[in-house]
């Protein structure tokens, strides 16, 4: 007998060892993607959640599941039933990651292992690559994991190849697709429209497909993020809960497909929406997907955020760690009715202020056809003479004069019918040629498929940056989506046109970061109406909304708070709402701050808060940009919004406060702060104070433990409407 249960166990032993030899393991700090080669020689997915611990050659296999194994070979970690990229054509019942039609005509792939590598990048970085074949067809796809350990972040594409004698034609080409096996699953989504973005929606999936996806060629999130929250077994909550966040680095059509199947099990497939985008591939070429995105969290959306805004800071935003431009811009006070003198003063403006930047916005531009409108002008970039008789260079050497930088705004990818460009290159716009043109917005879209316009792109930059010393910053806006779209430069193959524009606009960034890597841009698109990770990696911020409604913002800038840091959000104070300045001001600086304001209609005590305010901002900057963010009271759960921002050595953070719409007196009880060190005393003091005013924050000026404040909390909100609060929170070693 015990004999016989030695031979067993030996068996076993070896057969785990067999096991763990073709696992591959993708492993950040706290989570793990476990993949596994089938003795069919296909790649599975066997695991995806927390890390598990190491060791033993046991690492990933429970005492229970050896007994599993051994009795019915129904261990979660051998059993092979998930393929890593799913193909169409053969046994796949569900949602392909690929599908293609080969020379021959035959619309089937079986993709088998071929080898992997593991490369070590930094001591933070890892990237495992892992390569796939067809068994009939010389097609080749490889299987990128690009691994970002202690922010426990997962970046995967795909690159998809073939030797065949002709092209070949693929119909589906997803970034990932992920295997999940729980009871239940809920998604929390963000729709969006025009002053209304990035409003969150969670909802359980059940049986069959769940899509969200845009196919607007350009300005794509106009109605839909490209980001997500997947959270499993239960909602996931701010502190507690499984959940994956997911994002697509991608700034054309995307789509995200998310499907339970008979066995309740989900598959995530991610990446270019493959809608009216057949791909024509040569051979010998190479099609790369765009990245997916995505982290793994056990402790709640909040760690999940934490964990993004770590690796967007570090590495999927332009110069991620570093400071930004405060700033005034003139649209909200002059709209098109300017003057160079006009435009003089507001620099003085930004002076009075404190801000670093004046910021000129959409009219200074055209001559044959003034920008006196929106109708007009798009696409002739020269200063209308009649506005700047001595043109942009007027207005960098008074920036130079008044110690203020200059920045401006420009639309590059667009055009109006009324201009001289329209007039020359018709051809350069995506217009079908035997029907009316469909105008939006009174303009039209440029076809970046064509690397004569790219160039033209490129050169509206770089004629702007020639000129004097150049200026310190760029508003890029993109106003409207595709539509009747058809490219002449194309010819023959359309359905590369929303892949192929958006690779174009690629290229001209590509140019531009290239000859001027320290240059600072904004990105905006009629709002918040195309941001992602794909055009992060050139735009240093991006405009969040033309909503800056006090109110609104809140929701707009805690729903881009989940995947984005506070650095990149740009937030402005201007006139809309009727709201006090201080709350208006307190709003803008849960990001990146500026403001759109007639300096001038300022009363004196709004002025010189501020000013105050303005001050605080710039030094408490870093704390709100690189600090770790905590929501600690959510508007979409109550009739306020409570967050905070605590630096990386704890030392320092800032704690915002906002009363919304109480019907009544809410008797708003204490909030419990987080991510302060508990052994350490903070002062907590209230700012951003109205001249005269007294402190609505009773505490202020008190001093507590980190301990207290993180058990026991504080009565950081006021009952009463519009009420902001806005505390500095200093760990007293640095008093």
């Amino acid at each position: 007998m015990n004999r016989l249960l030695l031979l067993l166990f030996t068996i076993v032993f070896s057969t785990l060892q067999a096991q763990e030899s073709s696992l591959i393991k993708i492993e950040t700090e706290n989570s793990a993607l476990v993949l596994k080669v089938g003795r069919n020689k296909k790649l599975y997915q066997t695991y995806l959640g927390t890390k598990l611990n190491n060791g033993s050659e046991y690492e990933f296999i429970s005492k229970e599941n050896i007994k599993k194994f051994v009795i019915n070979d129904g261990n979660p970690l051998i059993d092979l039933r998930h393929q890593v990229y799913p193909t169409f054509g053969t046994d796949n019942l569900f949602e392909p990651a690929i599908r293609m039609t080969h020379n021959d005509g035959n619309p089937s792939l079986e993709l088998e292992y071929q080898s992997h590598t593991s490369e070590k990048i930094t001591e933070d970085i890892s990237q495992i690559t892992i390569q796939l074949k067809d068994s009939q067809y010389p097609v080749f796809v490889a299987l990128h994991y690009k691994i970002f350990y202690k922010e426990n972040v997962i970046e995967t594409w795909t690159e998809i190849k073939h030797k065949e004698k002709k092209p070949v034609v693929i119909y589906n080409y997803a970034s990932v697709a992920l295997h999940l096996d729980s009871d239940k699953y809920w998604l929390t989504q963000f729709y969006s429209d025009v002053v209304e973005e990035m409003r969150m929606e969670e909802s359980q999936l059940t049986r069959g497909s769940k899509v969200i996806d845009s196919r607007l060629g350009v300005r794509t999130n106009m109605f839909a993020s490209p980001s997500f929250f997947l959270s499993l077994n239960a909602k996931a909550e701010e502190n507690t809960g499984e959940v994956i966040s997911g994002t697509i680095a991608w700034s054309g059509n995307f789509k995200h497909t998310f499907e339970i199947d008979n066995n309740n099990e989900l598959r995530i497939i991610s990446g270019i929406n493959e809608f009216a985008s057949e791909y024509t591939l040569e051979p010998g070429k190479t099609f790369k997907t765009p990245s997916f995105i995505y982290t793994f969290s056990n402790k709640g959306k909040g760690q999940a955020s934490r964990n993004l805004h770590s690796w967007a800071r570090k590495y999927g935003i332009k110069d991620g760690e570093k400071p930004r431009l405060t700033l005034l811009n003139n649209w909200e006070t002059t709209f098109f009715d300017f003057d160079q003198i006009k435009l003089s003063n507001m620099f003085d403006d930004a002076k009075t202020l404190g801000v670093d930047m004046f910021l000129l916005d959409d009219g200074w531009f055209g001559n044959k056809y003034p920008r006196s409108g929106s109708t007009s002008g798009l696409g002739d970039w020269e200063a209308t003479k009649s506005k700047l008789p001595d043109g942009i260079g007027f207005l960098m050497k008074k920036a130079k004069e008044t110690n203020v930088k200059f920045g401006i705004w420009i639309e590059p990818e667009m055009i109006n019918e009324k201009s001289e460009l329209y007039e020359k290159h018709p051809d350069w716009v995506l217009s079908l040629p035997n029907r009316e043109k469909n105008i939006y917005r009174t303009q039209l879209v440029l076809d970046l498929c064509n690397p004569k316009v790219q160039d033209f792109v490129f050169k509206v930059v770089d004629d702007i940056m020639q000129t004097e010393s150049g200026v310190a910053f760029f508003k890029w806006d993109c106003n409207r989506m595709m539509t009747s779209a058809y490219s002449t430069y194309l010819k023959n193959q359309q359905s590369h046109l929303f892949i192929e524009y958006t690779k174009g606009l690629y290229k001209v960034l590509d140019r531009i970061k290239s000859k001027y890597p320290d240059l600072p841009m904004m990105l905006c698109a009629g709002g918040g109406g195309r941001i992602d990770y794909g055009l992060l990696n050139y735009f240093t911020e991006f405009w969040a909304s033309d909503n800056t409604d006090p109110f609104d913002r809140i929701f707009i800038q805690w729903g881009y708070s989940n995947f984005y840091p506070a650095m990149a959000t740009c937030n402005h104070v201007t006139s809309m709402g009727n709201q006090s300045i201080k709350f208006r001001t307190d709003v803008a600086m849960m990001g990146k701050l500026g403001f759109d304001i007639h300096v001038g209609g300022l009363k004196e005590d709004e002025l010189k808060y501020c000013q105050e305010a303005v001050s605080n901002y710039k030094r408490l900057s870093t704390t709100i940009g690189q600090g770790d963010l905590y929501r600690l009271v959510s508007p979409y759960k109550d009739s306020r919004a409570v967050l905070m921002y605590v630096n990386e050595n704890k030392t320092k953070s800032v704690l915002f406060s906002y009363t919304l719409h109480p019907l009544t007196d809410p008797n708003y009880g204490l909030v419990r702060l987080n991510g302060l060190d508990p052994s350490k005393k903070y002062l907590v003091k209230e700012i951003n104070l109205m001249p005269k005013n007294k402190n609505t924050f009773e505490e202020s000026g008190n001093i507590f433990s980190g301990d207290f404040l993180m058990k026991i909390g504080l009565k950081v909100s006021s009952s009463r409407q519009e009420n902001s609060v806005v505390l500095e929170i200093t760990n007293t070693s640095l008093l």
